[in-house]
């Protein structure tokens, strides 16, 4: 059903959706019920669908959700929504329908990669629009506030979500809002917004495998890139602007991956490095209680981040592993153990993407290293890997593997991957950890 804008709808006129695990309905009163339907009743002028269509036939590709925020037709979306669009404009071509029933073509403007999201034009004027919420833009909103979410999930038609606010996501690089409600597939790029009707964030995802564990752009974001478009104009290269930003901001990651540092941590008889960022998740696993039973022990740590960006549907980007795992022999004789390692040492480079499309070819080189903390120990074999992105100058994949060749039972196989790296912050970063690798025993 299409919507009248600005008209206010009889209660047996519109609907509102409440998704909770999948598709039942949960309310926590009557009067959060009237808060919802009278943020829904305001909201289809200023409420829009993103289609992403193949220019030449019409058809669409994908959908979004996205809203409006100036009377002249400026919106918001994710980026991801229009990422088609921004890399391949001679393929691809946005069109709008919103909550209203209007429809029309979509320019886009500008967008911020690193945080999902994208400006577009529609030819409107006089339009309603959301403003920003002045408390989400200072960080000053209260954990637990109702918030409401709206968008178009799976192409079912405009829905609102009811959730909670709670603050912004620990142990993650980029900013996001922990939003307790059930986003679905669709609603990307629409607003998240209080009681008032201000927009707090950006739809942008959900936690697969949590229920009602969703995530949103905060607010501020999409007031600084709304405040860029307006100063600069659109840019002028959307695929430079992309391969600027990733640069820009994988440099400002790794940046601080380097000034944290390692910290020195105990596995078995050696001493490995962990990065000291809040960033990193770590986790460990072992295989003593595999079946059948293990022919040797092995131990393993494993730090990685969220900080992948999503650059194109077939492409995400700089994640960063460190793992160590301390394997020990229980009934392998030194041929055996040996082959185990070289099977646990593989220096394959670690992906995001194509193979073809977006990355050259790998090249790895292997070699002997001395351990500076001790000159007695025989050094270290290392495997180091590397491969460039086609589109994107001066960044590279890198795979980084060491084996400790002090014992003929048990041994450490650590390795570093670093998507989307500058080579020289590579190569520092390689070194240090590689320095911080030493036996204790």
């Amino acid at each position: 059903m299409r919507l009248a804008g600005g008209a206010l709808l009889r209660a047996t006129e519109f609907l509102v959706a409440i998704v909770v695990c999948g598709f039942a309905a949960a309310w926590a009163g009557p009067a959060q019920s009237a808060t919802a339907e009278g943020i829904y009743a305001s909201a289809p002028p200023r409420l829009l669908q993103i289609r992403t269509l193949v220019a030449d036939a019409g058809r669409q590709t994908s959908i979004g959700s996205g809203f409006l925020v100036s009377s002249d037709g400026l919106a918001i979306t994710n980026y991801h929504v229009v990422s088609q669009v921004a890399l391949e404009p001679k393929t691809y071509r946005l069109e709008y329908i919103g909550a209203d029933g209007s429809r029309g073509e979509v320019s886009l403007l500008d967008v911020d990669v690193p945080n999902d999201l994208a400006v577009v034009r529609l030819d409107k004027k006089d339009a309603p629009f959301f403003q920003f919420d002045r408390a989400a833009m200072d960080g000053a909103m209260p954990k637990g506030e109702r918030l409401y979410s709206m968008g178009d999930p799976l192409d079912l038609g405009f829905t609102i979500v009811e959730g909670t606010y709670n603050g912004l996501v620990d142990h993650s690089y980029t900013d996001r809002v922990h939003f307790s409600g059930a986003l679905n597939p669709g609603m990307s790029g629409g607003p998240t917004v209080t009681a008032e009707g201000r927009v707090v964030g950006i739809n942008v995802a959900t936690r697969n495998g949590g229920q009602l564990v969703s995530f949103l752009v905060p607010a501020r974001f999409a007031d600084a890139l709304l405040t860029r478009v307006r100063n600069r104009g659109p840019a002028p290269d959307l695929r430079a602007e992309i391969g600027r930003q990733l640069a820009a901001s994988q440099a400002e990651l790794y940046k601080s991956f380097l000034d944290q540092g390692f910290r020195s941590v105990a596995l078995g008889p050696y001493r490995t490095p962990e990065s000291t960022v809040s960033w990193l998740n770590c986790w460990a696993r072992t295989n003593a209680d595999a079946t059948p039973k293990p022919r040797a022990s092995i131990n393993t740590t494993t730090c990685t981040s969220d900080a992948g960006l999503f650059v194109a549907s077939d492409l995400n980007i700089g994640n960063v592993q460190i793992s160590h795992s301390f394997v020990k022999t229980i009934d392998l004789n030194q041929f055996q153990l040996a082959t185990l390692l070289t099977q646990l040492s593989q220096g394959r480079v670690v992906g995001g993407g194509q193979y073809r499309k977006w990355y050259t070819p790998e090249h790895c080189h292997e070699d002997f290293v001395a351990t500076a903390a001790a000159s007695d120990r025989p050094p270290l074999r290392a495997t180091w890997c590397a491969r460039a992105y086609r589109e994107f100058d001066g960044l590279y994949d890198v795979a980084l593997v060491a084996v400790t060749q002090d014992d003929g039972s048990e041994a450490l196989v650590s390795r570093l991957n670093l998507q989307a790296i500058g080579y020289d912050d590579a190569m520092a970063l390689g070194k240090r950890f590689l320095e911080a690798l030493q036996v204790t025993r």
